[in-house]
């Protein structure tokens, strides 16, 4: 790919970000990336350039040196050891795929910038960013955790949106930061600023990909159905009046003349008629639906076409483990209750036939983490086909994946 070109600059704004903003997490349905920077692949260009930047240079290796940085598909053997080996980006499978390898500077400082057209003002959006920890410290060094910050300003240098990572952990794990905001009216373009906010030499190294931006279409909870309710009187009681309790006298019958017994004869012919039995008629019940799929919304996350097949399931934690929890339905029957995600995948198995040409699988979240929402990866295989669906549900939301038989 064409290396980053630190031509392009622009100018300066002075301005201060307020105290960082909460924001209420949303339930959102996303559009398209409008704005995605996945620095390339070896084989093809990305036209990325980025501001000119006092303190970071980038260089053609794969090892840079603190205050330098490389748009590469790997790194490996670095610095006696003390780097983990990288030999693809964040996207799994992808061995060609670009990601940009930073070695801090030994002073805090921006290490990114780039300017975001073609924005709608008063739109929400979510800005999303994978980023690793390379410095493992192995060899003998003890390395300073990388500590990142991402914000996003308008073109008049008022800020938005910060989004701190705090002191990552240097598990050889990508995460995955992001947030919801709203864009002043009347904008069109914004900038987005990358900071790593502690000091380089031993440590503070980190990897970044898969930059995006996409407008969330905010999913407003459906109001409560108003079930009419008939006012029923009550009918008084009637106390039933016992009747009179008969007094029964036994009389003792009179002695009388002793009758002879009589021998009664009983035929030994066969019965040819044989007994009537009747089949009881078996009605199979529909199966009940759910109340937690009827009392929160079931938004369509996607739908698959695919011919017969058997399909693999498998769920992750999309982003920090922080002890999500689901539970999944598979046609309104629970296949999977309260079960943990994690970098371990839970699995199960569909059939897709003409028996059963449809399934609707829905995921619940039972909690929403340490960081909310409940974020989830499906990862959906079959022979020759493979289908990643990132999910995210809430206590007023799940998410539905449609699969169909394909004629």
């Amino acid at each position: 790919m064409k290396r980053l070109n630190i031509l392009f600059a622009f100018a300066l704004f002075v301005w201060m970000i307020p105290p960082e903003r909460l924001f209420a997490q949303l339930d959102c349905t996303f559009k398209p990336p409008v704005f995605k920077i996945d620095f390339g692949s070896t084989y093809s260009t990305s036209a990325i350039h980025v501001a000119s930047l006092d303190n970071y240079n980038e260089i053609d290796g794969i090892c840079p040196e603190d205050g330098n940085f490389t748009i590469n598909s790997h790194t490996s053997d670095c610095f006696n050891g003390n780097w983990m080996t990288l030999m693809e980006d964040h996207t799994p499978g992808d061995l060609n795929g670009n990601m940009m390898i930073v070695n801090a500077a030994y002073q805090p400082g921006t290490f990114f910038t780039y300017p975001i057209n073609n924005i709608q003002g008063n739109t929400v959006y979510q800005l999303s960013i994978w980023v690793i920890n390379i410095c493992t410290g192995d060899n003998g060094c003890h390395p300073t955790p990388a500590s990142l910050s991402f914000t996003v300003f308008t073109g008049k240098g008022a800020g938005i949106i910060k989004i701190r990572t705090g002191s990552m952990q240097n598990d050889g794990r990508w995460r995955r930061y992001y947030a919801e905001f709203t864009t002043p009216p009347n904008t069109n373009s914004l900038f987005l600023k990358l900071n790593d906010e502690t000091e380089g030499g031993c440590g503070n190294d980190f990897a970044i990909d898969d930059i995006e931006l996409r407008e969330c279409l905010v999913i407003k909870p459906e109001p409560p159905a108003i079930v009419a309710t008939k006012t029923v009187k009550e009918k008084p009681v009637v106390k039933e009046k016992k009747p009179a309790e008969k007094i029964v006298v036994r009389q003792q019958p009179a002695p009388g003349p002793q009758l002879k017994r009589t021998s009664t004869t009983i035929s030994n012919e066969p019965v040819n008629q044989k007994p009537v039995t009747t089949q009881p008629s078996i009605k199979q019940m529909p199966v009940k639906i759910p109340e937690v799929l009827l009392t929160r919304s079931n938004a369509l996350v996607k739908t698959i076409e695919t011919p017969e097949a058997e399909m693999l399931i498998e769920l992750y934690d999309n982003g920090e483990i922080d002890g999500d929890t689901v539970s999944v339905y598979h046609n309104n029957s629970l296949v999977m209750a309260n079960a943990g995600l994690s970098e371990k995948a839970v699995r199960f198995k569909i059939k897709v036939d003409k028996e059963h040409p449809h399934h609707d699988i829905v995921m619940v979240a039972n909690n929403l983490g340490s960081i909310p929402p409940n974020t989830s990866l499906m990862v959906i295989t079959t022979n020759d086909q493979r289908y990643e669906v990132f999910i995210s549900s809430s206590k007023q939301k799940n998410a539905r994946v449609m699969i169909e038989l394909k004629e």
